[in-house]
């Protein structure tokens, strides 16, 4: 089969594997139909996660056909239509059992794409099929359900849920790409008084409007003190939420959140960050970190199938598998592409 590898910071090649095949009992080998690329195989691409080893296929965010399953397998079966999480869970360790799949210490978490090989080709070994495949109803599309592998989960349970947004806060979101959009989408599901994003793409700040963004800012005009400014009080945001992974970002972040804030990072970090505890320990702030659990994504989908989450526009760019390196060019250009998420179909 043919996937997309990693060969080193800034080298990838599409072109031939082998095909995987069922190893552990556990495993399902999933056709994939539909995948996407994230700001995450950016990250790896620029050397940023050096877990991930060379010839690597990269990928976590699908939409599949299971063709074949392993013995202990009871919930999935060849023929089945599923979402591939970016989340793998062995589902009996302590933090599985606690719905804590993202730490999960029994083989699962982050692996695909990253421990193991990943989505970004024409089939995919699945590990933990029963906890980490989600069956999808037939009237949810493939490009609709691609948005749950990952982006809705993450910016719902690490951003939104992790920084408590509720009725009448004021929250900004800083980054407007597909993390801070799904921020946004999600967000308004408890009903704040006002969302403010910011971004340094005016294609970007549009989208968050679309969204449901009340204002859009530029980074150049994103100040703290303009951000406390749009607060209901001049105190400054009851959220924050990080969802680019630049230094500059995160201590937006933390300058703009009010007394009692809190600050929920989102973003996945390259370089190290400054954590002002000198101007921050007395202020009461609450900075929480994380990877996404899933633990949201039957909701999510729940949500979905009601026609409860509008995702349409996230998905700005359209190709067929073998079309994996110009897929790659247009995201790592996404302003220059006026890109959100690009999506990936078996033609």
């Amino acid at each position: 089969m043919k996937a997309l590898t990693y060969h080193g910071p800034g080298r990838r090649t599409w072109g031939e594997v082998p095909d995987p095949v069922v190893r552990d009992p556990e495993d399902a080998v999933v056709r994939v139909d539909a995948v996407t690329i994230c700001g995450t195989d950016l990250h790896i691409l620029k050397g940023d996660v050096p877990e991930v080893t060379e010839g690597r296929v990269l990928g976590h965010e699908a939409v599949g056909t299971v063709t074949e399953t392993g013995s202990g397998v009871r919930t999935v079966a060849a023929g089945d239509r599923v979402l591939v999480s970016c989340i793998s869970a062995c589902g009996r360790c302590s933090y599985c059992r606690a719905a804590g799949y993202g730490q999960c210490t029994g083989g699962g978490g982050w692996i695909l794409g990253h421990l193991v090989d990943g989505c970004q080709a024409e089939y995919v070994r699945t590990p933990f099929a029963d906890t980490s495949l989600h069956r999808l109803p037939e009237d949810v599309t493939d490009e609709d359900a691609l948005l749950l592998a990952d982006i809705l989960p993450t910016s719902y349970e690490v951003g939104v849920r992790n920084g408590r947004v509720g009725p009448g806060d004021t929250v900004v979101i800083v980054g407007a790409g597909p993390i801070g959009l799904a921020a946004i989408l999600t967000a308004r599901l408890y009903s704040p008084a006002r969302i403010i994003a910011v971004d340094l793409a005016q294609n970007r700040l549009d989208a968050a409007e679309r969204f449901g963004a009340d204002t859009a800012l530029t980074a150049a005009d994103a100040t703290p003190e303009a951000l406390r400014e749009l607060s209901r009080d001049g105190l400054g945001a009851d959220v924050a939420i990080e969802a680019v992974g630049v230094p500059d970002s995160f201590e937006l972040c933390t300058r703009a959140v009010r007394p009692g804030g809190r600050v929920a990072n989102v973003g996945v970090h390259g370089k190290p960050a400054v954590l002002h505890l000198e101007e921050l320990w007395i202020r009461d702030v609450t900075i929480t970190t994380g990877l996404v659990d899933t633990h949201s994504t039957p909701m999510l989908l729940d949500m979905l199938a009601a026609g409860r989450l509008d995702v349409a526009g996230l998905v700005t760019h359209r190709f067929g598998l073998d079309e994996m390196q110009e897929a790659y060019d247009v995201f790592a250009d996404a302003g220059g592409n006026d890109a959100l998420k690009v999506a990936l179909f078996r033609t």
